[in-house]
């Protein structure tokens, strides 16, 4: 069980923002401003994608040189907010009882890129790249080498899942006592190789994502970096704000790039982090949802989240026991586009906003799409903007879940808590 593990400090390099401030401003308006459409990515097309502005990134050390790429920039620019927590624990616990693990996906891909483009032109490489800059392992190694810290570190990479599963990683080194505080997180930059994968799976949005829309047709993708320290609660000197509930992992395998169509993986790893977490269904407050906006990842979830939390599945929320037990939720990817490796953690910091003292008036993100709900998909209680005022809706918050569903059936789930709801 995770009950003992503490947040304790977060850092954020989103497109929404790298201040909790800014982020949970910006989450609860619905603002989609930072969907832009960029006509580099994708050969011979334009497409909306969650960017990150580049006056907003901070230089990579000269001494680190070696490391520098834009996925390690986004990553700098939340490491560096962690810095003071990090330097303290070093002191008190020791460089080698920190470990670090990063989820990724594509790493620094888009310098390699550049690279081969540059080679193309020039015939040979420039002298700043570095093939180490695109393996999965250069992210966590970066970090490792920023902080100067010898623990346990290593990447996760399992798709859209990785900076989900790294909070599951954390809580097995914390609970094996191989690690007094761990860093976890994700990052991932905007490159052509994912732009044009999932072009090739006419799984691209023409427009700005619409998830759950009888309209939806595709994904946007996005980039961006979250990062956590997290400690268990009994070796802290104050009372956290938010824990780690609960995480439940599985695998369907069931297709290398479509989920299973009942959701099986997806219902096993929610009941999987309720069972961690050991809590009833009824208790969680709000779900983010893993909504990308595909049809086919939609209808599976919508079908998964009914099972978990109705135990049936009906066309309506009216007048029925579902009403009541499925909580509110939504998708926030049509904001931030789908940051792959990096969603899991950018969407973990989202929830921890919404559980923290940032958010004291206890909003929730609405659900941005056209509300055009698909007749052939189990009906879900989507978080509404008020038609007037723009104000969203709101609830007593104390358990929070965050869905992320990868290729091959690569599934996660994760439950942070209020830490007063809990025995700490």
């Amino acid at each position: 069980m995770s009950r003992s593990i503490a947040i304790t400090q977060i850092g954020l390099c989103t497109p929404l923002g790298q201040t909790p401030e800014s982020v949970l401003a910006h989450l609860l308006a619905g603002n989609t401003d930072f969907m832009v459409p960029r006509d580099e990515l994708m050969f011979n097309a334009t497409t909306r994608v969650g960017a990150v502005k580049d006056t907003d990134l901070l230089a990579i050390p000269e001494r680190l040189a070696q490391y520098n790429c834009r996925n390690n920039r986004l990553l700098f620019t939340a490491a560096i907010q962690l810095k003071q927590n990090i330097e303290q624990a070093k002191r008190r616990f020791g460089h080698d009882r920190i470990g670090i693990v990063i989820g990724t996906s594509t790493s620094g891909i888009s310098k390699g890129e550049a690279a081969l483009d540059y080679h193309q032109q020039n015939g040979h490489f420039p002298s700043s790249f570095h093939y180490a800059q695109q393996e999965l392992g250069s992210t966590s190694d970066f970090l490792r080498q920023l902080f100067e810290l010898t623990g346990p570190c290593y990447t996760v990479s399992t798709a859209c899942s990785s900076s989900t599963k790294v909070f599951a990683s954390a809580q097995r080194l914390l609970n094996a006592d191989l690690c007094d505080v761990v860093i976890v997180g994700g990052v991932d930059s905007l490159c052509q190789l994912t732009l044009n994968g999932f072009n090739s799976l006419e799984s691209v949005s023409k427009g700005l994502c619409n998830p759950f829309s009888q309209n939806r047709d595709g994904i946007n993708i996005g980039e961006g970096a979250a990062l956590f320290l997290l400690q268990k609660a009994n070796t802290l000197d104050s009372q956290p704000e938010v824990m780690l509930a609960g995480i439940g992992e599985s695998s369907d395998a069931h297709h290398i790039s479509a989920p299973h169509p009942q959701g099986l993986g997806a219902i096993a790893a929610m009941k999987a982090a309720l069972n961690d977490a050991d809590i009833n269904a009824s208790q969680v407050s709000y779900v983010n949802l893993h909504g990308t906006a595909t049809p086919k990842n939609d209808a599976m979830e919508s079908v998964a989240m009914h099972q978990v939390f109705a135990g049936e599945i009906t066309n309506t929320i009216s007048n029925t026991s579902t009403q009541n037990t499925i909580p509110l939720c939504s998708s926030t990817k049509p904001l931030t586009g789908h940051c792959l490796g990096a969603a899991g953690a950018i969407e973990a910091a989202f929830c921890y906003l919404l559980l923290s003292s940032f958010n004291q008036a206890q909003l929730l993100p609405p659900h941005v799409w056209d509300k055009q709900q698909d007749p052939n998909d189990p009906i879900l209680p989507l978080v509404e903007s008020a038609p007037l005022n723009g104000t969203v809706q709101s609830k007593p918050l104390n358990y929070i879940m965050s869905n992320s569903f990868a290729f091959g059936g690569s599934n996660a789930s994760i439950i942070f808590a209020k830490a007063g709801n809990q025995d700490v």
